[in-house]
């Protein structure tokens, strides 16, 4: 489920934007102040900059590669916004409805405008509510074929009148057609807000497959190869697991539990897996370093194989590469970031017991 190439508003737009602090722009853009050095959200407090001395971003990544930090003021990467309240009733409209189709007709009965509708869910989602419902529709036919339901049954109860359109969506999306399909699996996603960023959650009937920060560099990367060794499509939904662990990322930053238990199902090789098993036995509150854990896993001479291991990791905090740093204590890398590396291990040795 990479996230589709973004557009911006006018510059004009935004700036109206920005002046008037309009939280409806939240998520859409970031503003980098060229005078500061900073990026800020749309409704940053800060003293308003002059249009020239501004530039528009539509990611905390794209901002962070123009060479601008984060404002200490309105915390652009430190602090999540809740769900909107639209996006949470567009959610629920599409789950409540009979084909898991909401047109725009279907909004203007329920007294949304369709464009607000659009643009707060992109700015949410990072993708277009109808690129939801499409993807929403083909998760629930693969169920429903899987279940062993009539192919004809499935595509008219999922709103689709051509069974040739239904026959080639379903076949983009899952790489075989419908009737070949029984056999075949799509990973469920959902994102989760934390008070470190939004995560994204991928999980199958094994185990949760991916927990990464939602702008974790490489991302992208590793969601098409997962879709490539497990050979299946990503569509957004939910099962016991992804809400399992909702209510333990819950847990886990109030600082009640730090520990995790759910079936795990991580993608990789033999020593991947032995690394990463490794990682799962540092205690919250603890770190071990490079060289410790090659050690342990008696390698003595291989900290940088352990090293790409750790790397590799796409189940961030269940499986904690955060607390391996460098043998001087140092804080190593980390893809979602040094800053959350720190506030992670703090956050554990405040609460470890």
């Amino acid at each position: 489920m990479a996230a589709p190439i973004q557009s911006l508003p006018t510059p004009r737009t935004m700036y109206r934007a920005l002046a008037r602090r309009d939280a409806a722009y939240e998520g859409v853009f970031y503003t980098g102040v060229k005078t500061t050095g900073i990026f800020c959200r749309p409704t940053c407090r800060a003293k308003k900059p002059k249009p020239e001395n501004v530039e528009f971003f539509p990611t905390i990544n794209e901002a962070l590669h123009g060479g601008y930090r984060p404002c200490r003021l309105c915390r652009p990467m430190d602090s999540t916004k809740p769900v909107p309240a639209l996006v949470e009733r567009l959610r629920r409209a599409v789950e409540e409805s009979a084909d898991g189709r909401v047109s725009d007709k279907d909004l203007a009965a329920m007294g949304v405008e369709p464009s607000t509708a659009r643009r707060q869910f992109q700015a949410y989602h990072g993708m277009t509510f109808h690129a939801y419902q499409r993807a929403r529709r083909m998760g629930l036919a693969l169920r429903d074929v899987k279940a062993g339901q009539a192919v004809i049954d499935v595509q008219l109860a999922r709103g689709y009148e051509s069974t040739s359109g239904f026959r080639e969506a379903f076949t983009r999306i899952f790489g075989a057609p419908p009737r070949g399909a029984k056999d075949g699996h799509c990973l469920l996603a959902q994102r989760i807000e934390t008070p470190l960023g939004t995560m994204l959650a991928l999980a199958d009937e094994a185990g949760l497959r991916l927990l990464e920060f939602a702008d974790r560099r490489g991302l992208e990367r590793e969601l098409a190869g997962l879709r490539r060794r497990l050979q299946c499509a990503v569509v957004p939904g939910s099962n016991a697991i992804l809400e399992k662990i909702r209510g333990q990322l819950a847990r886990y930053f109030a600082g009640e539990s730090l520990g995790f238990d759910l079936p795990l199902a991580p993608v990789g090789s033999e020593f991947q897996q032995r690394v990463w098993a490794e990682l799962q036995r540092i205690p919250p509150g603890r770190t071990r370093s490079y060289a410790e854990m090659a050690k342990k896993l008696g390698i003595p001479k291989g900290p940088r194989a352990v090293g790409r291991a750790n790397g590799s990791n796409m189940l961030a905090l269940v499986i904690p590469c955060h607390r391996v740093i460098n043998a001087d204590g140092s804080l190593c890398g980390y893809a979602g970031g040094i800053w959350r590396k720190q506030r992670l291990l703090e956050h554990e040795r405040k609460h470890a017991r």
